[in-house]
């Protein structure tokens, strides 16, 4: 399924330089499977970074030509036994969450929890990855899967680099742990000083705030329960490492339903949180 006969030009991301935005991501890379660019910019502080992730380009006739990174989160054999630093420039951390603030290294990909029922919440965020993969190509979305199996060797810092360098967003998709049904929300950038002051979180933390307000918007458009103001602020490697609009989405928490149904829910909300998002 080729669009055009004509090769696109070259941009940053095809020739390894560094892409601070993903706004040429689009053109930059045939569909398939793709690697960790060990050039690109952080691409060095990952320790995990073996595995692909798979670009998917979209035949739907109102192709949107924008790459929505799909991130289904936890994931990676081995990830809570190896150690990534928290910010690029080796700041601690200023909140705590998965690991305590003040720690300047966190697991490079923390196991995940499990839900009341027993089901593990790496095998949900997948399912839930694999919906919203076909929903957003079919409206016209590229996407760029990180991981479409029960594990990818890929960790939270190679994941955020592939996105940076690949994609125009990045939506990571995750389960809460508390087990209370208390509804969807995002992980805002933390109204600390020193932390919006640090790049690339400087440059880009307004971005990764409207994406997730647009997704949580989208999420209660589409009649998804959400939790109180619908963020949370949260010190994330993923955030701190983020150089397109970048955002960790809760979906719910351990006691929430995750059927077929639900998940199909819950992606049509984000495809109208991406949709506004995009002006689309």
């Amino acid at each position: 399924g080729y669009l055009t006969t004509e090769k696109p030009a070259e941009t940053a991301a095809a020739s390894g330089q560094n892409a601070e935005a993903g706004s040429s991501a689009s053109a930059s890379q045939s569909a398939g499977e793709v690697g960790l660019n060990m050039d690109w910019k952080y691409a060095s502080m990952s320790k995990i970074n073996s595995g692909k992730a798979v670009l998917y380009r979209s035949e739907s006739s109102a192709r949107k030509n924008k790459v929505v990174c799909v991130n289904a989160g936890h994931g990676t054999k081995g990830g809570s036994s190896v150690k990534t630093q928290c910010h690029p420039d080796g700041t601690p951390k200023v909140t705590s969450g998965t690991t305590s603030a003040g720690a300047t290294t966190a697991v490079a990909v923390s196991g995940g929890m499990t839900f009341a029922d027993g089901t593990p919440e790496a095998k949900v965020t997948l399912s839930m990855a694999r919906v919203l993969k076909d929903k957003l190509l079919a409206r016209g979305y590229d996407v760029l899967m990180i991981r479409e199996s029960d594990d990818v060797q890929l960790d939270n810092v190679a994941r955020t680099v592939l996105a940076n360098n690949l994609a125009d967003c990045h939506i990571a998709l995750h389960w809460d742990s508390t087990k209370t049904d208390k509804g969807a929300f995002y992980m805002s950038v933390p109204n600390n000083a020193a932390y919006r002051a640090m790049e690339p979180v400087a440059s880009h933390w307004e971005s990764h705030n409207k994406l997730g307000s647009a997704l949580v918007g989208g999420l209660k458009q589409n009649g998804v329960k959400i939790f109180s103001s619908g963020s949370m602020e949260m010190d994330l490697t993923q955030t701190s490492y983020s150089t397109v609009p970048s955002i960790d989405i809760e979906l719910g928490d351990g006691k929430s339903t995750h059927d077929d149904a639900t998940l199909g829910k819950l992606a049509d909300g984000l495809v109208v949180g991406v949709n506004s998002y995009f002006g689309q």
